[in-house]
């Protein structure tokens, strides 16, 4: 018996020292990080500062990969089948934790994700051409109530914030809309300049298109009015009690060791603080928005419960 217990001691022993060495040695190589959304795109150009920024610190690149697609979704369903070590990551966008309510699937998105830190969070509005006859929010809403399923806006996807907040907006003003999904902000932006949209729910990945003169907003969906935007009133200044932000972060598949998962959050919580990543997010709006492992998996089991809500109040939920 004591002999039994010795060797399980040992091999114990070994394995913890094995892990040990591991993440002592963590990064041997380049390490992909995989977003929601397509090149060229708000999420893709800050991304890709941030995680060129976490190189340098780990000593080894750090590659972008875009995945778009299924509302955001996809870098989180690539991690239920990637290695545990720590050499795989992905963006986590809050469609995530809709997932399990809307479509089938066979993993948790709270348990069988391993959640290293949030990095920031958009900044939405909804925008119309900058000749549009809609040149507010009360014309916005006049043509939509007179027109019911005519008026055309596109999101970066279906289920995404953009597609789901502008929804509940519509369901608190008795509007019906008209949704075309889009695969990102560069491709929605492509189709509000080339004609084929009345509006367009986004990140604000528009700005540039607004600074040039080719697109207005009409609203933005933040505590208070954007600096870059201050003509911009809020949902709240409209009278519609919706703030929505959608943080998001970087998670790595179940099982990573717990010092390699350290090792990951202090290289990226290090880049985050960088001016250059400040910078970039600057560009749209945005700010970094930290929280800690132990915090950002609160923040997944919170967000999965209160998605559930918002999913059945727009009579979204996938049938049992």
């Amino acid at each position: 018996m004591r002999r039994r217990h010795l060797i399980q001691f040992a091999v114990a022993t070994l394995a913890a020292a094995s892990v040990g060495v591991h993440a002592q040695a963590f990064p041997a190589k380049p390490i992909k990080l995989v977003i929601a959304f397509p090149a060229g795109g708000p999420t893709d150009i800050t991304m890709r500062q941030l995680a060129d920024n976490a190189g340098k610190i780990l000593g080894q690149p750090v590659i972008v990969e875009n995945k778009p697609g299924a509302g955001g979704t996809l870098p989180a369903q690539l991690l239920q089948t990637s290695p545990a070590d720590g050499y795989t990551l992905a963006q986590i966008p809050l469609g995530v934790f809709r997932l399990p309510y809307t479509t089938r699937i066979s993993w948790d998105p709270v348990k069988d994700i391993n959640y290293v830190l949030n990095v920031t969070g958009y900044a939405f509005g909804i925008v119309v051409p900058a000749d549009s006859p809609l040149t507010t929010w009360t014309h916005f809403v006049a043509w939509a109530k007179a027109n019911p399923g005519k008026l055309t806006y596109g999101s970066t996807g279906t289920l995404t914030s953009p597609h789901l907040t502008t929804e509940l907006i519509a369901q608190k003003l008795g509007l019906q809309l008209l949704h075309v999904p889009y695969k990102g902000s560069s491709e929605l932006a492509q189709a509000i300049t080339g004609g084929h949209l009345m509006a367009a729910a986004d990140s604000t990945g528009f700005a540039p298109l607004v600074q040039a003169g080719k697109l207005r907003v009409l609203n933005t969906w933040g505590e208070k009015r954007l600096e870059k935007f201050p003509d911009a009133p809020t949902l709240k200044e409209l009278g519609l009690d919706i703030v929505q932000n959608s943080p998001f972060g970087i998670g790595a598949p179940k099982g990573t060791p717990p010092a390699v998962v350290k090792r990951l959050h202090d290289a990226f919580k290090k880049a985050m603080e960088e001016p250059s990543y400040v910078q970039a997010l600057a560009r749209y709006d945005m700010v970094p928005m930290y929280m800690s492992s132990a915090g950002y998996t609160k923040f997944a089991q919170e967000t999965f419960a209160r998605e559930k809500a918002l999913v059945e109040k727009l009579g979204l939920a996938k049938p049992n």
